[in-house]
């Protein structure tokens, strides 16, 4: 069973920054790619960037490519998304997850296809 932990979320003013950091408590081999996802309170989660293990390909939802970037150092088993230039309509919590499926490649995966969840961690931009 894979743990993911959260952290790094807080408050911070429009256009400013936050590094978000995902620890896995094993680097299974099974593990095939992570992702961030966030969600805004009435709003669906939505996927804003993945990345593969293998060969750390990455992919980002259009309204943050160019801001956001999404590394991994899987000598230390986490994940980071590093958000610059950061948009109030940007507020929500924000999860990483996991993901086994081979299939999978060269695209954002959908939520389903994601196996391991954190409890996520709270981003809140102001104007």
């Amino acid at each position: 069973q894979v743990q993911l932990v959260e952290t790094g979320g807080g408050s911070v003013q429009a256009g400013g920054s936050l590094r978000l950091s995902c620890a896995a408590s094993i680097y299974t081999q099974s593990i095939r790619y992570m992702g961030w996802f966030r969600q805004a309170p009435g709003k669906e989660r939505e996927g804003v960037a993945a990345i593969y293990r293998a060969d750390g390909f990455t992919t980002y939802t259009a309204s943050v490519k160019g801001r956001f970037t999404i590394s991994q150092d899987n000598a230390k088993n986490t994940m980071y998304l590093q958000m610059n230039s950061l948009k109030p309509e940007e507020t929500a919590m924000y999860y990483c997850a996991a993901g086994l499926r081979s299939y999978v490649a060269g695209r954002m995966p959908w939520r389903s296809e994601f196996a391991y969840w954190g409890q996520g961690t709270q981003v809140t931009v102001s104007s």
